[in-house]
């Protein structure tokens, strides 16, 4: 990994937690979710967030 500076950090670590927080919220609304169509649709994107919150990660590595 190349060295990040401060002002990457700060985005990236953003970023992070922005993916975290979408994560959480899509599992809350799947969660609450009666129609079976829509909470698929919910559980798919709550799973791309996480995916792109991993990849984000890996650049802390």
């Amino acid at each position: 990994m190349a060295n990040l500076n401060q002002l990457e950090l700060q985005n990236l670590r953003h970023l992070i937690g922005a993916h975290c927080t979408i994560e959480k919220k899509l599992q809350f609304y799947s969660s609450q979710c009666t129609d079976a169509e829509l909470k698929q649709m919910l559980q798919k994107d709550a799973e791309d967030a996480k995916i792109s919150k991993d990849k984000l990660m890996s650049f802390l590595n």
